[in-house]
């Protein structure tokens, strides 16, 4: 692969997630909103684009990144993950307290919140699924399903979450960031099962 497709393969990755986090730094409503709300707002916006950044580790779409290196960075991020859901929800928490018990008890009034509380116990799940991977003696393929599985449902509860939402993030570029995850991981899903059928016949 020439240099510059690998430039602009970055330059594109970095462009998609970027831009939509400046454009949400740049938002007029911002202006009404305390510390605490913002931190948990922006750490909502992290999390989305970090999510573009999974299915295309496990592509292995990105040039210049070993297989194993792949993996690292794709654990690390999801560590990552986990820890600005947790900022998210403790910072809403801090903010409107009864809203948050609302939306985890599914009892809230705004469609967003039953998505997003979705996404949050899967993307958790996931979490502790890896944590007791080796316990559990996990087959491979059995991990792989398990986490495909939950990783669909983050990808989806988190992308239908931000589109509801109507606030910091800046409607055409959240519209973008939002497609290109869902292409992003249905791209990788359709490669990975192309791949395990013709590894299948072996």
């Amino acid at each position: 692969m020439s240099l510059v497709r690998v430039i602009v393969i970055w330059t594109a990755l970095a462009t998609a997630i970027v831009v939509p986090i400046a454009a949400s730094a740049a938002s007029p409503l911002l202006a009404w909103r305390d510390p605490v709300y913002i931190a948990a707002g922006f750490a909502g916006v992290i999390a989305l684009g970090l999510m573009l950044v999974q299915p295309v580790l496990v592509g292995g779409y990105l040039p210049g990144l070993s297989s194993h290196s792949r993996r690292r960075v794709h654990r690390r991020i999801g560590a990552i993950l986990v820890v600005a859901v947790v900022v998210h929800v403790a910072a809403l928490w801090i903010t409107s307290p009864p809203d948050v018990v609302d939306a985890l008890l599914f009892a809230s009034p705004t469609p967003f919140s039953a998505w997003g509380v979705i996404a949050m116990w899967a993307i958790f799940a996931i979490a502790l699924l890896f944590a007791l991977r080796w316990r559990l003696r996990l087959r491979p393929r059995t991990w792989r399903i398990g986490h495909t599985s939950l990783a669909v449902v983050v990808v989806v509860g988190s992308v239908v979450h931000a589109i509801l939402i109507e606030g910091t993030m800046e409607t055409v570029t959240k519209a973008v960031l939002c497609l290109l995850v869902l292409a992003a991981t249905i791209k990788v899903m359709a490669d990975l099962r192309v791949w395990a059928k013709r590894r299948s016949p072996r």
